[in-house]
C-alpha cells in the first residue's frame, strides 16, 4: 500500500490499518488518540478530498482527512520516518519559494496570530518523472505550511485563486531562488478578469460561513466577517490596477474593529452592499486582458522543468 505522499489522489483501502499523524478527538466521550496510535479505516469517502472514518481497538472511532494518518504498513516498513507530512518523500529541500500570508502580511495579526507559510517547490526529474510521481502539494497543518508544487501553484495564479496570488504579493518573502525570483518578476501574467469570478466566489463561501454561524451558533464569528469585507477591497484593487495589495494601509482599523467586533451588523452590512457595488464596477472598467498570459507561464514551467534535470 503507498502511503499519503506517494498517492495523494488515491483512496485508500477498506479495512487498511492506519497510524495517526495528529492527537485525534475520538466519538467517546472525553476520548483522545495520541499521536502514533493505530486503527483501522471502516468507512472510505468517494474521494481523495473527504475524510475517513476509522475504528480503534477500544471501539471508539473518528473521521481523519487523508494527510492526518499514515498507513502501518509502510510506518513498520521505516521507522525512522518522521511524523511531519513535509518530510515524507524528502521534497521539503526543494521549496524554492517561501512566504508568510495571512493576518500577519495583511497588517492584522493579534498577540495569538498565526504565522502561515505557503510557497512553492520543485522536485527533481527522477521523482517527477516516477511511477509514484510527487504530490500537489506539501503540508503541516501543525506548522500552518502548505507549498504547492510548482506547475500545480502557476495553475492556481492563473486562474487567480486568491490564496495563491497573496503569495505573489506579499511583502513578507523569506526564501527565493532564481527560478521563484522570475515568478515574481512576472506576476502580471496572472492578472486577468478572472480574478472577478475567482473572488466573488470565494466571497460568497465566506458570506455562507458567517451565515451558518448565525443560524447554527446564533452568533457571528467576525474573523469570517472581516476576511470578506479584506477579500473585497483587495478583488476591487486588482481590477483597477491590477496589483494585488495585500499589506492593508487604507482600511486597517475598520477593518480590526469588526474583527474584534466592536462594528455593528448593520452598519458592516452596509458596507459590504458598498463594497459589493464597488467591485461590480472594477470589473466593468477593468482595463486587464479577458485572460491570464499561460504562455510565460508555461515557458517559466518547462525551464524549471530542465534545470531539474540538469
Amino acid at each position: 500500500m503507498e502511503d499519503a505522499g506517494q498517492s495523494s489522489q488515491m483512496v485508500i483501502a477498506l479495512g487498511t490499518r492506519t497510524v495517526t499523524r495528529i492527537e485525534v478527538k475520538t466519538d467517546l466521550a472525553r476520548s483522545h488518540k495520541p499521536v502514533g496510535a493505530v486503527a483501522e479505516i471502516v468507512v472510505v469517502p468517494t474521494d481523495h478530498l473527504h475524510s475517513y472514518r476509522v475504528r480503534f481497538a477500544d471501539g471508539a472511532e473518528a473521521m481523519l482527512r487523508r494527510r492526518e494518518f499514515g498507513v502501518l504498513s509502510e510506518h513498520k516498513t521505516d521507522v525512522t520516518r518522521a511524523l511531519d507530512p513535509l518530510e515524507d518523500h524528502g521534497l521539503s529541500q526543494y521549496v524554492i519559494f517561501r512566504c508568510v500570508v495571512g493576518s500577519q502580511a495583511y497588517g492584522l495579526a493579534g498577540p495569538d496570530s498565526d504565522f502561515d507559510r505557503r510557497g512553492f517547490y520543485l522536485p527533481p526529474a527522477d521523482a517527477q518523472w516516477s511511477l509514484a510521481g510527487v504530490p500537489e502539494q506539501l503540508e503541516n497543518d501543525a506548522t500552518q505550511e502548505c507549498y504547492w508544487e510548482l506547475q500545480k501553484f502557476l495553475t492556481l495564479a492563473l486562474k487567480a485563486n486568491p490564496n495563491v496570488l497573496e503569495c505573489l504579493w506579499t511583502p513578507l518573502v523569506e526564501h527565493t531562488s532564481d527560478i521563484a525570483n522570475e515568478v515574481l518578476e512576472e506576476r502580471r501574467c496572472f492578472v486577468s478578469k478572472l480574478a472577478y469570478a475567482t473572488f466573488n466566489g470565494y466571497a460568497l463561501s465566506q458570506f455562507k460561513k458567517i451565515e451558518q454561524d448565525q443560524r447554527n451558533r446564533g452568533e457571528i464569528r467576525w474573523k469570517h466577517v472581516m476576511h470578506l469585507m479584506r477579500l473585497l477591497l483587495s478583488g476591487a484593487a486588482l481590477l483597477e490596477t491590477g496589483e494585488l495589495p495585500v499589506r492593508v494601509v487604507e482600511h486597517r482599523e475598520r477593518l480590526l474593529d469588526i474583527k474584534n467586533g466592536r462594528v455593528a451588523w448593520e452598519e458592516m452590512d452596509r458596507w459590504r452592499v458598498e463594497l459589493h457595488a464597488r467591485f461590480d464596477r472594477a470589473f466593468e472598467n477593468s482595463a486587464l486582458p479577458d485572460r491570464p498570459d499561460a504562455e510565460t507561464a508555461n515557458r517559466i514551467l518547462l525551464d524549471a522543468r530542465r534545470s531539474m534535470v540538469r
